[in-house]
C-alpha cells in the first residue's frame, strides 16, 4: 500500500525523484534564513524542518531499497517521525538538502540501473502489509510531491508577508 499514491497520479515516480533536490535548491535559492526557518502554524514544521525530515527519509528508503534486493521478501522496520525530528535544530538547512541530495542521487542511480524483475521483489511493512519494490519508489515520489507541495505553500506565504 503506497499512502502518498493520491499525490503521485499519473506521474512517472522515477522522474519525480529524480527532479525533486533541484526543484528544492530552487526554491530554497530564493528564500532568507528566517523564511527557510519559520513554522507555518504552531505543530506545524518549518521548510529546514521538512528537509531534515526528507533527509532522513531518503536514508530509510535507501535501506528498504537494499535490503529488498539483498534479502528475499525483507520485513523493514518502521520508524517515528516525530522521534526522528527531535534534533532537527541542530542542522541547517543546507545540510538537510545536500544529505537528501547526495542520497537521492544514489538512489536514483541505482533504481535506474534495475531490471525490471526487480521491481517485482516483495518486501512487508508492518504497518502497510506487502508490497513490492516498484511501491517503494512510488511512494518515494508521492511522498516528495506532498512535502513539495507544503514547501511551496509555506515559501509562497512568506514571501508574501
Amino acid at each position: 500500500m503506497n499512502p502518498y499514491a493520491s499525490y503521485l497520479g499519473d506521474k512517472n515516480p522515477s522522474e519525480v525523484i529524480a527532479a525533486t533536490p533541484g526543484k528544492i535548491a530552487a526554491i530554497l535559492g530564493n528564500l532568507s534564513a528566517e523564511q527557510v526557518n519559520r513554522t507555518p502554524a504552531p505543530g506545524k514544521w518549518s521548510i529546514r524542518e521538512i528537509l531534515c525530515h526528507l533527509a532522513d527519509c531518503e536514508m530509510v528508503f535507501a535501506f528498504r531499497i537494499r535490503q529488498t534486493l539483498a534479502e528475499p521478501h525483507h520485513v523493514v522496520q518502521p520508524f517515528d517521525q516525530d522521534n526522528w525530528a527531535k534534533p532537527y535544530a541542530v542542522y541547517t538547512a543546507q545540510a538537510a538538502l545536500s544529505t537528501f541530495t547526495a542520497v537521492r542521487e544514489w538512489n536514483v542511480s541505482l533504481v535506474r540501473s534495475l531490471a525490471a524483475e526487480d521491481f517485482a521483489r516483495p518486501m512487508t511493512h508492518p504497518e502497510r502489509g506487502t508490497m513490492t519494490l516498484q511501491t517503494v519508489v512510488e511512494t518515494m515520489g508521492g511522498h516528495d510531491i506532498n512535502h513539495l507541495q507544503q514547501i511551496e505553500g509555506i515559501a509562497s506565504r512568506a514571501a508574501s508577508a
